[in-house]
């Protein structure tokens, strides 16, 4: 599944192309994603110039004067930019025409995503009224992990994926960041001291950094709006490694399911 490091890839590729541009066309194939695509969108789009692209968690934000079209990623959507002569493949299931020559096609073989109109006020959106700080805010910090984890029992590694605590830390990265600051991913959130939150919270937001740095994390379903992998899948310390030795002590690296997700971790780098 794309995670935060791949949604902002795709938009910093995008943005350059069609930002300032004005839509020409929509074509949709398939209107129905998780949810169903508006049937008015057209109305909405037809001559309308893109301000900007902006990303809120998984979430990219096409910003019109008219007002703002959501397109989420899902488990295997893609995104990417193709000249008008491009012939669509079976999975291809919407394109956005930008004057002259440039589709914003939009791919996703599972249909787990979503194009959705947003109007004027799109922060009030139910998708997006309840979501956290951004990890690479200033919003979040260690504090806000220590205040929002007090006499709770929650394991910590669901604690960080929820996204009304903080937005975008998917399974890959908290996986990695929980390995970086020492903490084992089934540990009660209540018991983890100030300072431990301090670590963790930097953690996050540097492995997030890096990671947009060198294109995201390369995934079956995913490649960026270049078509080039992402390379931080070099750099993974525990995410896809059980059974391997652990990159600081040799020791091998373990598997828990928490809330259904893979969580790999070192029984002795974090114990």
């Amino acid at each position: 599944m794309p995670e935060l490091p791949e949604v902002e890839t795709t938009r910093r590729g995008i943005a350059s192309h069609i930002t300032g541009k004005r839509v020409s066309a929509l074509t949709v194939r398939h209107p129905t994603l998780r949810w169903p695509i508006p049937t008015d969108l057209m109305q909405h789009l037809h001559g309308q110039v893109l301000h900007n692209i902006d990303r809120r968690a998984k979430y990219l934000l096409f910003n019109f004067e008219s007002g703002c079209l959501l397109i989420h990623l899902g488990m295997s959507g893609s995104l990417r930019l193709i000249t008008t002569d491009t012939p669509p493949a079976k999975h291809d299931h919407v394109d956005i025409v930008f004057e002259p020559n440039c589709i914003l096609r939009y791919t996703d073989p599972r249909r787990f995503g979503a194009i959705l109109w947003l109007g004027q006020n799109p922060e009030q959106h139910a998708l997006l009224k309840k979501l956290g700080p951004e990890p690479l805010s200033d919003a979040f910090t260690g504090e806000h992990l220590f205040k929002l984890s007090r006499n709770r029992k929650l394991a910590v590694k669901q604690f960080i994926m929820d996204q009304s605590i903080v937005t975008g830390t998917g399974n890959i990265y908290a996986n990695e960041a929980l390995f970086a600051s020492g903490i084992r991913p089934t540990c009660a959130i209540g018991s983890i001291s100030l300072a431990q939150y301090q670590i963790l919270a930097t953690h996050i937001k540097h492995i997030l950094i890096a990671a947009i740095a060198q294109g995201g994390t390369t995934l079956r379903n995913f490649t960026d709006s270049d078509g080039k992998p992402g390379y931080f899948k070099q750099q993974l310390h525990v995410y896809g490694r059980t059974g391997l030795p652990c990159s600081q002590c040799q020791e091998i690296l373990q598997e828990v399911r928490i809330s259904g997700r893979s969580s790999v971790f070192c029984a002795h780098c974090q114990p």
